[in-house]
């Protein structure tokens, strides 16, 4: 199993910068894939980012060259570096971990953190 803590929303300005974490415990050594994901009220979740076991990183368009996402393996924790933020950017940011075994794949999520951008 694994779990996941993110941290480091709040509250921003326009143009502003967060950086969000997301720590993996438990088996991290199975998690392929970690992303972040994002939901503002009335609307559905959306990809944010994604980092996988290789380094290679997705990213959504809204984002491109404002986000980045990184990890640290000594820590078991994967960043999400936003700059230039925009009121838009304003959800609640979630990480999932894509844990892969022998005849078990299963998606876990942490409880998300709140980032809001006022204009």
């Amino acid at each position: 199993q694994v779990q996941l803590v993110e941290s480091g929303g709040g509250l921003v300005q326009a143009g502003g910068s967060l950086r969000l974490s997301c720590a993996a415990s438990g088996s991290v050594s199975s998690i392929y894939v970690i992303g972040w994901y994002r939901q503002a009220p009335g609307k559905q979740r959306e990809l944010v980012a994604t980092i996988s076991r290789d380094g290679s990183t997705n990213y959504a368009d809204s984002v491109k060259g404002r986000f980045t996402i990184s990890r640290d393996n000594a820590k078991n924790t994967v960043y999400l570096q936003m700059n230039s933020l925009k009121p838009e950017d304003t959800a609640v940011y979630s990480c999932n971990a894509d844990y892969r075994r022998p005849f078990d794949r299963t998606i876990y999520w942490g409880q998300g953190t709140q980032v809001t951008v006022s204009s």
